[in-house]
């Protein structure tokens, strides 16, 4: 599951990318690299690990997939470049999160698109845990006023028992029932923690499958809204 954050402008997307994406953060999930190596491990984002090999091997896999994305953006016309949360990003023993946005801030005023990445961070205690995409996207999003916030997932928003897309959560319970569990490995917790982590969220989000980003960005409202408050 890939995430986009408009800290800024409206952003574009393909051809029109190259000049309209000032403002715009990128944050992609582990897919089938991270999330295999860390379940290997018995890394998650509430267990952690000591091992270093552990560290390099989660880490190594989402470098890797970030220089995918990477060079996929500047392919298309993008001011992309990369943030790696492992050098930057820390639990203290509570699990709070601390989450400098200083260099992401200068990248964007520098007018480029900043991608980061779930990852491994240090974890007080812990060693490392993982950090999902979506707490990199709900942290950076607080932290530096987004006015728009947008998940693409596999499907076309969150679905319901009979495969319909959901307009609006305000609340989990009432959707507890319908998310289950992801089908994939997944370490952070599927749609259910998605969804989860974007009800904290200080203002709404949407969640969208891969034909509505193009939409989204825009200026549409495809998929499911999100809105805890």
């Amino acid at each position: 599951m890939s995430a986009i954050a408009d800290a800024g402008s409206t952003a574009g997307n393909g051809d029109q990318a190259a000049g309209d994406a000032a403002g715009l953060i990128v944050v992609h999930g582990g897919g089938s690299f991270g999330h295999v190596h860390a379940a290997e491990h018995g890394v998650s984002t509430t267990e952690g690990s000591h091992d270093p090999a552990a560290v390099t091997a989660i880490h190594g896999a989402m470098k890797q997939l970030n220089g995918v994305v990477v060079d996929r953006l500047q392919a298309a016309g993008i001011d992309a470049v990369p943030v790696h949360p492992l050098s930057a990003v820390a639990r203290d023993e509570q699990a709070e999160l601390s989450l400098p946005t200083g260099a992401v801030e200068g990248l964007l005023g520098e007018g480029f698109v900043p991608v980061l990445h779930g990852d491994v961070v240090a974890h007080a205690g812990e060693g490392v845990t993982v950090l999902s995409g979506d707490e990199l996207v709900t942290g950076l999003a607080d932290r530096l006023g987004a006015r728009r916030v947008g998940l693409c997932s596999t499907v076309p928003g969150v679905l319901d028992a009979d495969g319909e897309v959901i307009d609006a959560i305000t609340e989990f319970d009432s959707v507890a029932a319908a998310l289950g569990d992801s089908e994939s490995t997944d370490v952070s917790g599927g749609m259910a923690g998605k969804v989860r982590e974007l009800l904290g969220l200080s203002g709404t989000a949407r969640i969208f499958g891969p034909d509505a980003v193009g939409p989204f960005l825009a200026g549409d409202a495809p998929g499911t809204r999100i809105d805890g408050d």
